[in-house]
C-alpha cells in the first residue's frame, strides 16, 4: 500500500514478480486498491511484462483515478512458450495531487485459463522484403468485450494500433496489424496486447525479419561479341542484400535508345541474340529472392558494342576510284587511296580481302572480284587483269576460318 500524501509527485514503488516459464495455459490474478476521499487520483498503477530478461517495454495494463473504497480484481493472461520465460513488474506512480492510496494484494498464479482476459495463440515470425507491408495476425480465445483495446507493442516500447478485429466465433477472434513499407530499421520483436478494465492478454514476442533484395556487386563480363550477338557471363558470386537467389534476369538496352528488355536466365553464361550491328548496349543483371518485392535493383552495367556486320555493312558504296588502263601484257594494276568501312567507322574482322564491284566505262556493274590488300585495308593492292576503268568498294570479309562467307 502506498500513501501518496507522504511522497513526491512522480515517485515510484515497484514489485517484481518471480520468473515464470509456464508452458500450459495459466492466469495471473491480482487485486488493486486506488482511492482518495476528494475524488482526485492518488496516482497510477502500471503492469509490465518483460521477456527473457529483456527491456521493460510498454505498459500492458494500467489504471488511474479514484475507484471507490474497495478492492478490484484483474487478470493477466500471458501466452508464453518454452524455452522463453517472463517476469511481471507492478509499479505505483504518485500523482501531482498527492492524496489517497494505491494498493496491490492477492497476487496468484492459477493453473487454468483466465475468464476476464483473452489468451493469445502462438504468434509466428513474419519475413518480408524491404519496402513491402508486414502483417501480423493475432488469434486469441476468450471473451472480448466492446471496451477491449487491441494494440501491438514493439520491444523498444513503440505502440502500433490495430487495423481490424474479426470475430471468428463467440469465443475466438482475429486481430490484424500492419506495418507499411518496412525497412531494416523496423526489424525487431513485436507482440499483441489486449487491454480492458478487467485485465490484459499478452502474446509471445515474434520477430519481424526484413530482407534486402539482392543486387550484384560487379557488372557482367563480356565473353564474346559478334555483329548480332553478345555472349556474357553473369558474374553474380558477390551480392549486396540477402539470398537465397531464386531467379536471375538480364536487362539490356541500347545506350542511345529508350526501350529495354528483360530475359530470364538459368545459366551463368547467356547469349543475347538479334542485336543491331555496330551498336552500343548497356547490360545489367537482376536478382530475385523469395517473396513480394524480392527483385533487387539492377547491378552495375556492362557497356559493350556489337561488331560491324560482314558483308552486310556496306561502306561508302558511292565512292569511285579511277584506275589506269593496263598496258599491253600488263596483268595487274596497282590501286591506292582506298578507305574501307568509312561509313561504319570500324575495321574489326577485316583480313585484307575486300569485295569490289568492277565495271567497264559507261556500263553497269558486271562482276564481283576479290582484291588482296596486304597488311591493313588502307594499304592498297593489285587489281586482276581486265580493261576496266572504275571500281566501287562494297564491303569487307572476315578473317580466314570465319563461318561468314561472301555476300
Amino acid at each position: 500500500m502506498v500513501n501518496s500524501s507522504q511522497h513526491n509527485p512522480g515517485q515510484k514503488a515497484q514489485i517484481l514478480f518471480q520468473t515464470l516459464s509456464e508452458n500450459d495455459t495459466h492466469c495471473l490474478q491480482f487485486s488493486y486498491f486506488i482511492y482518495s476521499r476528494d475524488g482526485h487520483s492518488p496516482g497510477t498503477l502500471n503492469v509490465f511484462v518483460k521477456m527473457n530478461g529483456g527491456p521493460l517495454g510498454s505498459v500492458v495494463w494500467n489504471v488511474s483515478g479514484s475507484h471507490a473504497r474497495q478492492w478490484h480484481q484483474v487478470e493477466l493472461a500471458v501466452s508464453m512458450f518454452w524455452p522463453n520465460e517472463y517476469q511481471v513488474l507492478f509499479e505505483a506512480v504518485v500523482s501531482n495531487e498527492r492524496h489517497g492510496y494505491l494498493g496491490l494484494d492477492d497476487i496468484l498464479l492459477l493453473n487454468y485459463p483466465c475468464s476476464k482476459a483473452p489468451h493469445f495463440s502462438r504468434l509466428g515470425d513474419v519475413e518480408v522484403n524491404a519496402g513491402q507491408n508486414a502483417t501480423f495476425q493475432c488469434v486469441a480465445a476468450g471473451k472480448a468485450s466492446e471496451t477491449e483495446r487491441f494494440l501491438m507493442q514493439k520491444q523498444n516500447g513503440i505502440v502500433i494500433p490495430t487495423v481490424s478485429v474479426k470475430h471468428i466465433s463467440h469465443r475466438r477472434f482475429l486481430a490484424t496489424f500492419q506495418l507499411d513499407q518496412v525497412s531494416k530499421g523496423d526489424q525487431d520483436l513485436y507482440r499483441c496486447v489486449t487491454q480492458s478494465s478487467r485485465g490484459s492478454g499478452v502474446s509471445n514476442f515474434a520477430e519481424l525479419i526484413v530482407k534486402e533484395p539482392p543486387t550484384p556487386i560487379a557488372p557482367p563480363q563480356l565473353l564474346r561479341a559478334g555483329s548480332t550477338y553478345l555472349i556474357i557471363q553473369l558474374n553474380t558470386n558477390s551480392i549486396i542484400g540477402d539470398g537465397p537467389i531464386v531467379r536471375k534476369e538480364i536487362e539490356y538496352r541500347m545506350t542511345s535508345g529508350p526501350w529495354s528488355e528483360v530475359h530470364a536466365v538459368n545459366m551463368q553464361t547467356y547469349k543475347l541474340w538479334h542485336l543491331d550491328p555496330d551498336t552500343e548496349y548497356e547490360i545489367s543483371v537482376l536478382l530475385t529472392r523469395p517473396g513480394d518485392g524480392g527483385t533487387g535493383k539492377p547491378g552495375p552495367p556492362l557497356i559493350s558494342r556489337t561488331k560491324c556486320a560482314v558483308p552486310s555493312c556496306f561502306c561508302a558504296p558511292s565512292s569511285t576510284v579511277e584506275l589506269q588502263t593496263p598496258s599491253v601484257g600488263q596483268s595487274e594494276v596497282p590501286f591506292e587511296g582506298v578507305t574501307p568501312l568509312s561509313s561504319c567507322g570500324r575495321h574489326e574482322g577485316i583480313s585484307g580481302l575486300l569485295v569490289v564491284a568492277l565495271s567497264s566505262p559507261g556500263s553497269p556493274l558486271a562482276l564481283l572480284e576479290r582484291v588482296r590488300a596486304p597488311g591493313t585495308p588502307r594499304t592498297g593492292g593489285l587489281l586482276s587483269r581486265g580493261l576496266l576503268s572504275t571500281w566501287i568498294f562494297v564491303g569487307g570479309v572476315p578473317p580466314p576460318g570465319s563461318s561468314r562467307g561472301w555476300g
